[in-house]
């Protein structure tokens, strides 16, 4: 991918005008520029060349007038289903990109590039070439907080030619090229970020180090390592320690987190800070004990391996949006690093054995692959020991969307699965959701942009009602979809109220949400004496109320009121929209039985 097609070139332009440019800008070519009318090729030393002329040129420098568009060239025949999108928003959650490229079709694989730019850039390769082309159309120009995507063809090497596989679209010609090691076969996609990244704990006074003068240090440490590294600046705002998540390879986390510990150590130094500087590691509690081993077997050969102490927090430490313990390392560097790679090593291999032993009817009533929880790469599993304890806040050690649940053993959820509706697809449903009026801004986002991506994440419509008042205290978010619809928005919803601080630190997130129900059913949810409602409430541990003399609506509806935190509140969800399934069940007319009747036996 080192041609360059240069489009919307003045007439007035010339080769040499174009030279000029490049030298400009400082970007190197190695051939001479092939001018025609409107546009021009140019080949460059290598793909990084490229990539450093299309994000430094296109769309953003003059020639006579005109901004120039500079992207890969690609021959009509590889114009298939690989896509290259770029400018994307440097901190956006990936899950809400593969949402995003997943309304156009199937999504086979998924390559970041490292760039030198601020912005992330992928590679995508769809199933079919319409898909392609539907998502280049839909997403060239499309913004994302702000941030206008830009979506190219690149050269598909697996493109077939109208003479058929690897003719290259010429009579007994070889395909141009060839592909680029690496490349990955259809159907195994790869992963963007490692399924369990490293997360570390560091003093809040070294972050501007970490950091460096303009992001400089911290860029380089994420191309010399190969990585994504997150520093959650703005969590826990006063805190004397700030976490940093690194999504990488394993030795990719490994070697971010050496470079790190240097750059604190040096830090230390130029300031005079004589304390020592332990390594901190976050991990899930759902890992930490398969971590220490019986008796303290594993941790205890982890130290002796590597000549450190490690101590971990207890479990009094956990709460509800806290579900990580902190693992404490302390030796030189060098042992730091190494007891690093032996402590993840034994956290992803618990991961990775939870994957294993996913048990589909762990969650009943969820579709697990769509809620997108854990990367699709692990065998569409899901970690059972995660299941009742995903990981708290947007930056959570895995995928997750923003609420925690404690506990080092999983519950199944003890009620059977919600049924599908006759056509073979889950029910939609409709939920009321009330969240503080104050906090309407930071769920809309600007100019929109929030609550759109939300949506589409979801794969739900999200609306938020007017106010009932000027002093309205609390607003209603309108969520329609199915059960994984409601499962992903509502979590992040709860999420985004607790990052943003609506809620205190050790304040849990409760809200209240509404169901309504047919006022015939209303009956069935309370039960005789109000027996199923306690029930549910003692399963759930959320407030289930269903107000008494109600009068139903036009639809001949009541409302039932449900309030408590993330968790506690799906539970109850779930199995009210259960209870209303068997009503339903109950309610169709029974087949007439066909065929002659037997006759009964005297």
């Amino acid at each position: 991918m080192n041609k360059l097609y240069i489009g919307n070139v003045s007439e007035e332009a010339s080769a040499v005008d174009l030279e000029s440019i490049f030298e400009q800008w400082k970007i190197p070519y190695s051939g001479p520029f092939l001018v025609k009318t409107g546009y021009a090729f140019v080949d460059c030393p290598d793909e990084k060349v490229a990539m450093k002329a299309i994000d430094t040129l296109s769309g953003k420098v003059e020639l006579h007038g005109k901004l120039l568009e500079v992207e890969h060239s690609v021959p009509k025949r590889q114009r298939s289903c690989k896509l290259q999108i770029r400018n994307i928003p440097p901190h956006m959650q990936w899950e809400v990109l593969d949402g995003l490229l997943a309304q156009y079709g199937t999504v086979e694989s998924c390559e970041q590039v490292n760039t030198e730019t601020e912005t992330a850039v992928v590679n995508v390769r769809y199933g079919a070439k319409d898909q392609a082309r539907q998502a280049l159309e839909k997403l060239n120009g499309f913004l994302m907080e702000s941030y206008a995507l830009k979506v190219s063809y690149i050269p598909d090497e697996l493109a077939t030619g109208p003479e058929g596989p690897g003719l290259g679209g010429r009579r007994g010609m070889a395909a141009r090229g060839t592909p680029r090691s690496g490349s990955p076969s259809l159907g195994a996609r790869p992963k963007m970020q490692s399924d369990v990244p490293l997360r570390m704990l560091v003093p809040t006074q070294f972050v501007g180090a970490i950091i460096g003068k303009e992001g400089s240090t911290i860029r380089n440490i994420t191309k010399q390592t190969h990585s994504k590294i997150d520093i959650h600046r703005k969590e826990n705002a006063g805190a004397a320690e700030k976490p940093i998540t690194v999504h990488s390879t394993p030795e990719g986390c490994s070697s971010a987190c050496r470079s790190i510990m240097e750059i604190m150590q040096k830090e230390a130094l130029d300031t005079k800070f004589t304390e020592e500087i332990p390594l901190k590691i976050l991990a899930h509690n759902n890992f930490v004990g398969r971590l220490i081993g019986k008796e303290g077997r594993n941790l205890k050969k982890i130290e002796q391996d590597t000549e450190t102490k490690i101590t971990i927090s207890p479990l009094q430490d956990l709460t509800l949006y806290n579900p990580e313990r902190t693992i404490t390392v302390k030796g030189s560097i060098e042992a730091c690093a190494q007891a690093e790679q032996e402590v993840m090593k034994k956290i992803r291999e618990a991961y990775d054995n939870d994957i294993a032993a996913m048990n589909s009817n762990l969650i009943p009533g969820l579709n697990l692959n769509a809620l997108g929880l854990f990367p699709g790469g692990a065998s569409g599993g899901v970690s059972p020991s995660m299941v009742s304890a995903p990981p708290a806040g947007p930056q959570g050690a895995y995928p997750s969307f923003g609420y925690g649940v404690c506990g080092s053993e999983a519950a199944p959820w003890p009620f059977p699965a919600s049924s599908p509706s006759l056509s073979g697809q889950p029910e939609t449903e409709t939920v009321y959701l009330f969240i503080p009026a104050l906090a309407v801004g930071a769920i809309i986002g600007k100019q929109g942009q929030h609550i759109k991506q939300l949506s589409r994440f979801a794969g739900a419509s999200i609306k938020i009602a007017p106010a009932d008042g000027v002093e309205a205290k609390q607003r209603m978010v309108i969520i329609t979809g199915p059960p994984e619809a409601q499962f992903k928005a509502q979590g992040r919803i709860f999420g985004k109220l607790k990052e943003e601080n609506f809620f205190g630190p050790k304040e849990e997130v409760k809200l209240e949400a509404h169901i309504k129900v047919p006022s015939s059913a209303a009956g069935r949810v309370i039960g005789k004496g109000g027996k199923t409602v306690n029930e549910l409430q003692n399963l759930s541990s959320a407030e289930v109320v269903v107000p008494r003399d109600q009068t139903p609506d036009e639809n001949d509806q009541v409302v039932v009121k449900i309030s408590g935190h993330f968790y506690a509140s799906q539970v109850a969800q779930r199995r009210i929209q259960e209870i209303l399934s068997q009503v339903r069940r109950q309610q169709e007319p029974k087949p007439a039985p066909s065929g002659p009747s037997l006759a009964r036996r005297k």
